[in-house]
């Protein structure tokens, strides 16, 4: 007999919570810009994710498991500060071995701009792009994680991927001639639907 407080009578902690750890600690890596205090946030949510999982009323854990990482970003016992903390691009790419070193050096100084592009957004529309485009979070997996509207959501994505454009392009056009932004551009807002 399942009791009205205990999650789904086959799910375990481990089942809904541990899958998740990765995603959580990019999330967490992403929202405090920091490796050790990513790691720390990620350790406060499990142990949040552990005293609580009896109200876990089943559903989408992935969605369940983050949004108490985002609290624990934001509203834990200390506030995680944000500080600059390099990006390791070896770390968080899989650039292959067998790259031409031109290649090579064109990925790491994009990557490096949509790094300080994402990095440069408000906290919100940072938020919003890191668990829509790098986790892969639907709109609804969205809107419970940071409890707002569904609608809420799809129009703060457009606000931040305009945003992110715009951030893209200033910085294109401070660093590259003339001739080459159209093109750039051109990409840009190809990618950055």
């Amino acid at each position: 007999m399942n009791r009205p407080d205990a999650p789904a009578a086959r799910e375990t902690f481990d089942d809904v919570v541990l899958p998740h750890l990765d995603a959580g600690y990019r999330l967490a890596r992403w929202l405090t810009r920091n490796e050790h205090d990513a790691e720390d946030v990620v350790q406060e949510a499990s142990l949040r994710a552990l005293r609580y999982f009896r109200t876990f009323a089943g559903g989408n854990g992935r969605a369940w498991f983050l949004r108490i990482v985002r609290n624990a970003c934001h509203g834990g016992r200390r506030p995680f500060q944000a500080v600059t903390d390099p990006f390791d691009e070896e770390h968080h790419s899989a650039v292959q071995s067998h790259s031409d070193p031109e290649t090579l050096m064109l990925r790491t100084s994009d990557a490096s701009q949509v790094e300080r592009a994402i990095n440069s957004l408000p906290d919100r529309f940072r938020e919003l792009l890191i668990l829509r485009e790098l986790e892969g979070l639907s709109y609804r997996e969205l809107a419970d994680v940071m409890d707002i509207p569904i609608g809420t959501v799809m129009s703060g994505l457009s606000r931040a991927r305009d945003a992110l454009r715009g951030v893209l392009v200033n910085e294109l056009k401070r660093s590259r001639p003339s001739e080459r932004i159209a093109e750039q551009e051109r990409r840009i807002n190809e990618v950055v639907v």
